[in-house]
């Protein structure tokens, strides 16, 4: 289909530090974990339940260096890009997945000293075009993982 598109929204709360580092090619690339969580109430039980998912976000190029100038572990963001599950083996033998997230758009939602008790957005960045953060295929050859 010409002209197709995906874009996953999340929003949710910054889980580590982000860690800025460079391809070969001198090309910036941040990464950082957002936790996502849902909350419900179980008709069975009436337990409040909740659900947490975890992503690793990337973003490259420009908003990879906003990022890591500005993403601080605690705070909230909404993050907008393209999603990739990928499986992988963990240290304990176990087999594992992820959710692997490339950032096109991070808002910054709160500030990581905030206490949560603000509900207007203190900060936002968008790093520009598309083409901006999304790495050609001969860079993802350049990714040390």
């Amino acid at each position: 289909m010409a002209g197709a598109f995906e874009q996953t929204l999340i929003i949710g709360n910054v889980g580590r530090e982000p860690e800025l580092r460079y391809t070969q090619s001198g090309v910036a690339v941040c990464d950082f974990s957002v936790a996502v969580s849902t909350r419900w109430k179980d008709s069975t039980t009436n337990e409040q339940r909740e659900k947490t998912n975890w992503y690793r976000v990337t973003a490259w190029r420009g908003l990879g260096e906003v990022c890591s100038k500005y993403v601080k572990k605690g705070m909230s963001v909404m993050v907008s890009g393209t999603v990739a599950a990928s499986a992988y083996m963990g240290q304990d033998g176990q087999p594992r997945a992820s959710l692997d997230l490339t950032a096109r758009d991070v808002q910054f939602l709160t500030r990581a000293d905030d206490d949560g008790s603000s509900s207007s957005s203190s900060s936002s960045s968008s790093g520009g075009s598309y083409d901006d953060h999304t790495p050609s295929p001969q860079e993802m050859d350049d990714i040390p993982f």
